[in-house]
């Protein structure tokens, strides 16, 4: 059974997701991917998401392109938190997915992460499991610290190689 599903509305948007998958099985998260579409799986999309929680999902990740209805059709349907990922578009750039998603009604939510950054959503869907997992939060911690260790390390290298450029002007 799959803490987080990743459903994404066609085959294109599978190179944007993809970062989300990675990031969890960094962490060590179960998840499980699906092309769902709002559109042309009305049917199928309705029945995966109504019985998201039975099926022992905790967050869903769902990323959209165009009119991206996915995430909202995902939020109509079910309890658990869904995190919408705008997919960018050629026609506008991604900014359609992003205003489509992150407008929601009120009474139904749609975390939305910026335009193609799935990674951010994988990252968010880690922090809410970690509310009950102590394990997910200490790597949450460990991997923020690191990144905390790694600008120093970048900053010392860096200004190491500029000083020693002024030096020799």
């Amino acid at each position: 059974m799959a803490d987080v599903a990743i459903v994404m509305g066609s085959m294109s948007d599978w190179d944007v997701m993809k970062d989300a998958c990675n990031v969890l099985e960094k962490y060590g998260v179960s998840y499980e991917k699906r092309i769902l579409s709002a559109h042309r799986t009305p049917l199928e999309m309705i029945e995966y998401s109504k019985n998201a929680k039975e099926n022992g999902f905790k967050v869903i990740i769902a990323g959209a392109g165009g009119a991206a209805h996915l995430p909202g059709m995902f939020a109509a349907m079910t309890p658990l938190p869904v995190i919408g990922v705008p997919v960018r578009t050629r026609t506008a750039e991604g900014l359609d997915s992003l205003l489509s998603i992150v407008q929601m009604p009120r009474g139904v939510p749609v975390a939305t992460v910026a335009i193609n950054n799935s990674t951010n959503a994988a990252l968010l869907s880690i922090e809410i499991l970690a509310l009950n997992n102590q394990e997910l939060q200490d790597k949450i911690v460990a991997s923020r610290q690191q990144q905390e260790k790694d600008i120093h390390e970048l900053n010392k290298n860096w200004m190491q190689k500029h000083e020693t450029a002024l030096d020799n002007s």
